[in-house]
């Protein structure tokens, strides 16, 4: 009834077959019935022993399913049906067994089941078969059918032919050359006891199919996930991005990219800040995919742990990993090398970086240089006519490098007065001058100063200079307007103007406006 490679038990049940099919043309000593009572219980205690594993090979199997339901569910379900079946019809055998031995005085006394009236009566009634000899074909064919149907390709020939009833006729050819219907070659006539090990048999039958199937689930999945068509390769070096000149450095290594080796969860962190699953990061076969934006320029840490499920416990493995991140040009330098300047009393905006490097990573040092961020600098220059500006860093590789630019020191221009907005000579009505406000400006400068207005003069022509304080003509200056006359050109001058957030700065000279009075 064996099919495949037979292990020493499956040897032992053989030949035990080979002893029934001797004892048709034997008469039993009590000796040889004696035999057959010890093997029973030996393959009884072997089938104990098999189910206790059998258990420990579907538990395990559970155990995958939890962890990888993609790859395990479905043998799982599988395993689950085939030792459903298999308790099934080994429970029927075992009452089987036990309505043979229930009116036995002792069940173990093997030298006195010479009978064979118990099975001959239960399974046949003359030529034909009872009901429960009926049955009992049944029961096999159907464990055969419904096992084979579930049970891995490789097995499914191991199953039919260790359950196998005879030829396509259920018929046994008898040593004589003349054939018999399989139950009566295995069960009809033989003694109590033997019948008796030859269903504790069949029983041992059942739970190797049951073992095959479960190991053969376990051990094919578990070879298939080792196999080469699960990995992937991918490329690492040192640094992600190298210079001319420079060895590369780079391997390339092979994981696994099945469900198998899927994260079950993580807890990491960026450059200290918790990241939040399906937000920040997405747990997939082979590691863990980063959904995270390259952030500010600068080097940053990826640290925690990723837990993977083994054997129903949670392994974990440390993440610590780093990248950098560098500004990304967006436009083309373009410089005037004679206009490198920046004005004193000004807060001179300024970009200083070294393409490859992390703006985290680089210096910048000069007179009234400071940082703001990033690539961010001010520069307040003071005394001089030039201020030189070093920058310095290191490459990935370790390579420093520093640079140093001069740059001129300029005043701010000369500011000219304005009314209302406007400079130089302007026109406008005797009442509009009363109520304006008196300004200084700066035309065609780069920077946008607030400039405030202190005090200035006040002239009309043939009367008194008058001196205003604040930047709105005053009652002297008013009673002097109203005596000029039609057309008469005003002057405010010697206007006092001052930068509103740097009082200390002395601006130059402010120019004179003139007023053309319209009435």
């Amino acid at each position: 009834m064996a099919g495949g490679k037979a292990t020493p038990r499956q040897k032992m049940i053989n030949l035990m077959y080979l002893i029934f099919i001797a004892m048709l043309a034997l008469n039993m000593s009590k000796e040889v019935l004696a035999a057959f009572g010890i093997m029973n219980e030996k393959l009884e205690t072997s089938n104990i022993k098999t189910t206790e594993s059998n258990n420990e090979f579907l538990a395990s199997l559970e155990t995958k399913a939890s962890e990888d339901a993609k790859k395990y569910g479905e043998l799982y379900q599988n395993a689950q049906k085939i030792k459903s079946l298999s308790q099934e019809y080994y429970d029927y055998l075992e009452s089987l067994k036990k309505g043979m031995t229930e009116k036995l005085e002792d069940p173990k006394d093997y030298a006195r089941m010479d009978n064979s009236d118990f099975l001959d009566g239960k399974f046949f009634q003359g030529d034909n078969l009872t009901k429960d000899g009926k049955e009992f074909l049944q029961r096999i064919n159907d464990y055969r059918t419904q096992v084979a149907a579930i049970a891995p390709k490789a097995l499914k020939e191991a199953v039919t032919s260790r359950f196998q009833v005879g030829d396509e006729n259920g018929k046994v050819e008898k040593r004589d050359g003349t054939k018999q219907d399989w139950i009566n070659y295995h069960y009809e006539g033989y003694p109590l006891v033997a019948s008796l090990a030859k269903l504790t048999a069949l029983q041992a039958d059942v739970k190797s199919t049951e073992e095959d199937a479960l190991k053969s689930m376990l051990e094919g999945e578990l070879t298939n996930q080792v196999s080469l068509k699960n990995f992937a390769t991918s490329l690492a070096a040192s640094k992600s991005a190298f210079y001319n000149g420079d060895k590369y450095d780079g391997k390339i290594i092979i994981s696994k990219t099945d469900a198998s080796s899927t994260p079950v969860r993580a807890e990491l962190t960026l450059d200290g800040r918790k990241l939040t699953a399906d937000k920040d990061y997405r747990l997939e076969a082979g590691g863990i995919q980063m959904l995270i934006g390259a952030g500010n320029p600068g080097d940053h840490e990826i640290k925690g742990t990723m837990f993977f499920m083994q054997d129903g416990e949670e392994i974990p493995v440390e993440v610590n990993n780093s990248f950098a991140t560098i500004s990304k040009p967006n436009a083309a330098l373009i410089a005037a090398d004679k206009m490198n300047v920046v004005y004193r009393g000004v807060a001179n905006p300024m970009s200083i970086s070294i393409p490859g490097i992390p703006n985290n990573k680089v210096t910048a040092r000069a007179t009234g240089l400071r940082p703001v961020s990033g690539s961010k600098y001010i520069m307040n220059p003071g005394k001089g006519r030039t201020v030189k500006i070093t920058a310095s860093g290191t490459l990935p590789d370790g390579q420093g490098i520093s640079t140093t630019s001069e740059f001129r020191i300029k005043d701010i221009p000369r500011p000219s007065g304005a009314v209302r907005g406007e400079a130089g000579s302007i026109k406008m009505p005797r009442r509009n001058l009363e109520v304006s406000t008196i300004s200084a400006m700066l035309e065609d400068f780069d920077f946008d100063l607030n400039l405030g207005v202190s005090g200035f003069k006040f002239k009309v022509p043939g009367q008194p200079t008058i001196v205003v304080r604040g930047n709105k003509l005053n009652a002297a200056a008013k009673s002097a307007l109203k005596r000029a006359k039609r057309g008469s050109s005003v002057q405010v001058f010697d206007v006092q103007a001052y930068i509103s957030n740097n009082k200390s700065y002395k601006l130059k000279k402010v120019s004179p406006v003139f007023i053309e009075l319209t009435n």
